[in-house]
């Protein structure tokens, strides 16, 4: 029987979040990285593991590309979908219809999550494409041309549009917590600025690292920032874009008043709310980002433009 991948999967015996959990187990890596991999909710998984929430098809689907095995394992012979739901969505074709080879795994042994597969290949080019033409531009049959592969294929990992926003917008998330991490593990571990230079984190460093990697340059940067302008619009129209807005600009803002925090100790930055300094060099750097975007070649704004004038908003309003 087919099974429309926005159903949610029944397991009141817990058979199936149990086979989901030695899968995650095996991956080797976090339950939150594990969750980036098969662009999920973390929260969602967690919930899902614990019985408090249900696995949807198209989430296990997801899940089994990952881990390269194949997805009626998942199921089990007594799993089933609720008849009905997610009726809007086309039904997915069984089995999957172009990972990898799959094979039931022997004895249990579960191999490794590898980082990348078919659902991480359809979201970057779901990101590469509304970056390209605007996310209402985009159809599911120009991703999955994208993708090589079909309409059904994409379905069977994301029943809708509003799926594949989600997911786009979750990766674009992940993608730049991951590189603002690593800058500033960069900056604290270079002693980067006009600090100490112990390794102990400067923070004028860190800051200047931040602005960097917010400042639209290469490809991958610029692609971003156009998705956030279309997260921007949906967000006001969207309960569930709404609230990755909202999550997203409550990590970025508490990580530049971390920084600024710790500028204050330092001696580095003047003593101000470090909250309020957040919200408004974040917003200087959305304005400024919006009018590089939308400059043409050597015209407007460019991205040194905005680099230059953050700079020198940090020289006359916060540092000591």
């Amino acid at each position: 029987m087919q099974q429309q991948p926005g159903s949610r999967v029944a397991d009141a015996a817990g058979e199936v979040a149990e086979r989901v959990r030695k899968v995650v187990e095996a991956a080797g890596c976090s339950q939150r990285e594990f969750a980036r991999r098969i662009v999920m909710d973390p929260s969602k998984l967690s919930r899902s593991l614990s019985g408090s929430r249900r696995f949807t098809v198209a989430e296990l689907a997801r899940i089994a590309d990952a881990a390269e095995i194949d997805a009626a394992w998942l199921l089990g012979s007594g799993a089933s979908a609720d008849a009905g739901a997610g009726s809007g969505a086309p039904a997915a074709p069984e089995p999957a219809p172009d990972p990898a080879p799959q094979t039931r795994p022997a004895s249990g042994v579960l191999p490794p999550a590898p980082v990348a597969g078919r659902p991480l290949q359809i979201v970057r080019e779901t990101v590469r494409l509304i970056a390209e033409h605007g996310f209402h531009a985009v159809r599911v049959s120009d991703i999955a041309g994208a993708c090589d592969t079909s309409t059904a294929a994409i379905h069977y990992h994301f029943p809708g549009r509003a799926e594949l926003l989600e997911a786009a917008v979750r990766w674009c998330m992940d993608e730049d917590t991951a590189s603002r991490a690593a800058r500033l593990a960069d900056a604290a571990g270079t002693g980067t600025g006009s600090g100490t230079g112990t390794g102990e984190g400067d923070a004028a460093g860190e800051l200047r690292q931040l602005i960097a990697l917010q400042t639209p340059r290469t490809p991958q940067q610029r692609r971003q920032w156009l998705v956030w302008l279309d997260l921007w619009a949906e967000a006001a129209r969207s309960t569930a874009i709404g609230k990755l807005h909202v999550e997203y600009y409550r990590q970025w803002r508490t990580t530049v008043a971390d920084v600024l925090r710790r500028g204050i100790a330092q001696g580095v930055f003047r003593d101000i709310d470090p909250e309020a300094g957040a919200l408004r060099l974040t917003a200087l750097i959305d304005g400024l980002a919006s009018q590089v975007l939308a400059s043409g070649e050597g015209e407007g704004t460019s991205a040194d433009d905005m680099h230059e004038a953050l700079l020198a908003y940090v020289e006359t309003e916060l540092n000591a």
